[in-house]
This record gives structure tokens, sequence and C-alpha cells, in this order.
């Protein structure tokens, strides 16, 4: 409902609603869902949120179906995780199972972004960008859209069962059902090719495993996004309770600003009549109405709130049409928001006195502290985004430069040795070569060190040498028999190296083996 307020009226309707999830209310472990009917709210944070959603839903829904052209013989499929050949595609980038540490440090980057968001700006993390926010949001679209807003649907779910209420039901859970498929088939086209397992999910023909995955995601999304909703945040997710780690003083925070908005009053030109204290606060609900949570920020800091910062929308525009500055719920420090309450308290001696911030023009008084925005560039916030800049650096570095091709040897076990009829020494070696590019390459192969040997590879024929070249295959392991002859020396073991480099030189790998002699076995 749309009315006009003017400046200082007492024409202010107040919203009946409870805050179900209010501190007091909580218990110990775990309480049945109480529902929560947000209303919507209008505002730069809802605008600001629609478009976080609708990118994350994007990138997430859209990511498998880019293509990417890295030749014949790898996959075309941008972003992939190929468990058949245990590789990870990410555009031009692609990661082996020994490169796992580049996994490592992506989740290094993720810790760290996240203490640097939640240092700065509090749970931002939990009110914009968490899945569960994300899919919640997603669902309360479909659910105002066919119930309509808060009192329309109150006033359903409190009717008792009719075929129009049992038509909205079922349309409604239908569509958050159709919404949950396409959320888990979306999740498994990121671990195979999206149109070759499209098709065979429709056709019936993929693997049980991927029907199996989307069965149990698909479960999890309906019932985490749209029938525990806020339960999830308040007893499942442990981030609402260490956050309090990452927050400081300086950590911008959704509060309400008592030291301006006490005493509430819904008749404020009545009250100011009778000569008492009157804060900005009309005690209209309103930003309890639209919080999705049922908490009532008045209340304070809680573990409950995501800081969505639907609640200052909700505030901002009630404040606009009274003609009353914003921010009476606002994001703010707690050094900021201490100050100011110091001020308005007397230190603590008093009760909150609005003549203590304001002057007579309904002003603020110059003591009070506003938001700086250069208080996020602090101690801390520097060395969380340098951290996380450094790691992410290293990453870049250590990509940009990395070797494609890689070698492995290992040596026969038994026998680690064997004598020909000429009294030389032959040792057998496996070679494993490692071509990491998706094109195939020849690969020379020699031997550096441990003089007048040589080397004899089976499947080239009976041919000694000091160095051949073999055909390396894409994006594969090529694995063969090396036999290296050396005439006896009565020298102790001795250490060579296996070079292998592509004809092109573009990359080289060693390997230190060692071969073998009688006097070596003890």
């Amino acid at each position: 409902m749309n009315l006009y307020i003017a400046p200082d009226s007492d024409n202010m309707k107040r919203l009946s609603v409870k805050p179900v999830n209010a501190r007091p209310n909580r218990q110990p472990l775990y309480a049945p869902r109480k529902k929560v009917f947000p209303k919507r709210a209008e505002g730069r944070f809802r605008r600001f949120k629609w478009i976080v959603m609708l990118v994350t839903l994007g990138i997430y829904y859209l990511a498998p179906w880019i293509r990417w052209d890295r030749g014949p013989y790898a996959p075309d499929q941008a972003i992939l995780v190929d468990l058949s050949s245990r590789r990870f595609f990410f555009f031009f980038i692609e990661i082996w199972p020994q490169e796992f540490y580049y996994v490592a440090g992506l989740l290094v980057m993720a810790g760290f972004g996240l203490f640097l968001v939640t240092s700065a700006v509090g749970r931002a993390w939990c009110g914009y960008a968490c899945p569960q926010t994300v899919w919640v949001d997603l669902f309360l679209v479909v659910e105002r859209a066919i119930e309509g807003d808060r009192n329309a649907r109150m006033k359903l779910d409190a009717s008792p069962m009719s075929f129009a209420k049992l038509r909205k039901r079922v349309v409604k859970h239908s569509i958050w059902l159709l919404i949950s498929v396409i959320t888990a088939g979306a999740w498994i086209f990121y671990f195979a090719d999206a149109q070759s397992l499209a098709a065979s999910l429709f056709t019936g023909t993929a693997p049980v495993a991927a029907y199996a995955t989307v069965a149990i995601l698909t479960a999890t999304t309906y019932v985490l996004g749209g029938l525990m909703r806020e339960q999830v945040c308040t007893y499942m997710c442990p981030w609402p309770r260490i956050q309090g780690a990452m927050l400081d003083e300086n950590s911008l925070v959704v509060t309400y600003n008592d030291w301006r908005g006490e005493q509430r009053s819904r008749y404020p030109k009545k009250a100011r009549a009778r000569g008492l204290p009157v804060g900005d606060c009309v005690d209209c609900n309103a930003c309890v109405a639209v919080c999705p949570m049922g908490i009532d920020i008045r209340d304070g800091q809680q573990m409950e709130c995501i800081t969505c910062a639907l609640c200052i929308d909700a505030c901002d525009g009630l404040m606009q049409k009274r003609r009353k500055p914003r921010g009476l719920i606002s994001y703010a420090t707690l050094s900021e928001y201490s100050s100011n309450m110091s001020l308005a308290t007397d230190t603590g001696r008093t009760a909150v006195q609005p003549s203590r911030v304001r002057n007579q023009d309904g002003t603020f008084v110059p003591a009070i502290r506003r938001f700086n925005w250069r208080i996020i560039f602090r101690r801390r916030t520097l060395f969380y985004a340098l951290a996380w800049a450094s790691v992410g650096v290293a990453m870049l570095v250590h990509l940009a430069f990395r070797e494609r091709l890689e070698l492995n040897v290992v040596h026969d076990r038994n026998p680690q040795y064997v004598m020909e009829s000429d009294g030389s020494l032959r040792n057998g070696y496996t070679l494993r070569i490692l071509n990491m590019v998706p094109k195939p390459r020849d690969v020379n192969i020699s031997l550096v060190g441990l003089e007048g040997a040589t080397m004899r590879i089976p499947e080239f024929g009976k041919e000694d040498a000091r160095s051949f070249t073999v055909h390396a295959q894409p994006d594969a392991a090529t694995t063969f028999k090396v036999f290296v002859t050396r005439k006896p020396t009565g020298a102790a073991m001795n250490e060579f190296l296996f070079v292998i480099e592509d004809t092109d030189h573009a990359d080289r790998a060693t390997y230190r083996a060692a071969f073998i002699a009688p006097g070596d076995i003890k």
C-alpha cells in the first residue's frame, strides 16, 4: 500500500509483523521452522541483488555450453572437469592431476577473498552471492508471481484448502521442482560434454551416476531453497558462527542507528506536542516485513542477519516519503556507531536524547561521525588483499612458465641388472613421457653422462644409440621400455640423466637415474 505521507505526519500504517527468528526466540540446537513471508523491497540494494542474481545464475546455467576450440585432440567445452581423463579445462588453461596445487591455490584465494570481504563489508557474501541466498531469491520470485506479495501469501496460507489454493500451490511447487532439475542438470554438465550428455539424459542412455546426481541435487535444491530457506543459514551454515573472528570495529555491517531513531513513536507530532523526546523511527515494522530471515534489525547485531540490506531499502523509502535523511538503517562500523551513541547518551549516562545529535532545524550536529570510505583501506584488509593477490600472481607466473612436457622413469626391480655374454651390463627402465598439449609431437630422448653407454628401445628394433626420437600422443602419457647398456668399469653406482626435448625445442624435461652394477648390491 503506497501512501503519500506528509513530513512529520502521523498518518502512518504500521505493518503487523513479528520477527519470528529474533534472538530471544532462538533455540540452542534446532527449532521447527516458522514461516517467513518477506515483503517485496524496492531500492538500490534490491536492484544490486537483482544484478548479482542474474549474473551468477547466468554464469552457472550457461557456462557449460560455451565452446572453446582446442584443436582436434581435446574437448571443445570451455569449462570442463573431465573425470575420464582426469583433467580440468578452463578456456585456454588445462590442469592435470599432478597439478592439483592450482586447485589448492584457488581454495586459498577463496579463503583470503572471503576474509577480505567479511572484514571490509561484513557478510556481503551471504547477503548477495551465496548460492543459498541466490536460489531463495529465485524461488521467492516464483512465489510472489503466483501467490502475490506478503499479505496475499499470508492470507492464502491461513485460508482453508480450496481448488484455487491447491492450483496455486501445485503450480508453485512444480516450477520450483523444474528450477531444481535444471539446476541439478547444469551441475553435471560441467563433468561431461554438455551437448552429448543432455541428449543422452533425454533419451535415457546417460550413465546411472548422472541420473542419481540429478535426483540428489534436485532434492537438495528444492528442500533447501524452497522449504527450509532461512533455517539453512541459521542452523546448517557454519559461517555465521565464525564470522565474528573476521569482523572488527571498522567492519561495515547493517546497523540500526538508534542514536537517531530513538525514542520510537508512531505519532511523532503528538509526542513532540507533549514535549517528549522523539527519534526518526516511527515503528512501522517495514524493516521487519522485508527481512528474508524474519528478524528485527533494531534488536542489534544478530547471527541470523545476512546483511542483504533490504531493511535499508525499506527504511530509506519511508524516510524519503517523510522528507527525512536516509540512513536510519545503514551500513556502519562499530566505531562510528559507538561514537554517535556515546554522543546521544552523554557517554551512557542517559537514554538517547535527540537534542544532543540535532540542531534546532533538525539537521545533525557536526560531531556526528559519518562513513569514510578510507577506513576500508586499513592494515587488516590490506594484509588480506596482499595475501590474496600474492597467491594469484604466483599461480599466474607459474602457469605462464610451466613445462608442458614431463618425464618419469622407473628402474626395473627384478632383475636390477643383467650381465650379457660380452661382459656388458644392462639396466632396464620404464619411461613415461607426458605430453600435456592437445597435439601430437616428436620428442628426442637422449642420455647425458654415463660415458660409453648406449640405449635400446625394443619398439624401434635392436639398434643401440645415445638418442632416439619417439612420437608422443596428444594430451596423453606415452610409455615404453628402454635398456641402457655399458661395459663394466668397476666404478660404483653411476648416475646419469635421461633428457627429453621436443623437436621444436619448446619444452624440455630431465630425470636423474642410476645405473646399477654388481658391486652396488649388498
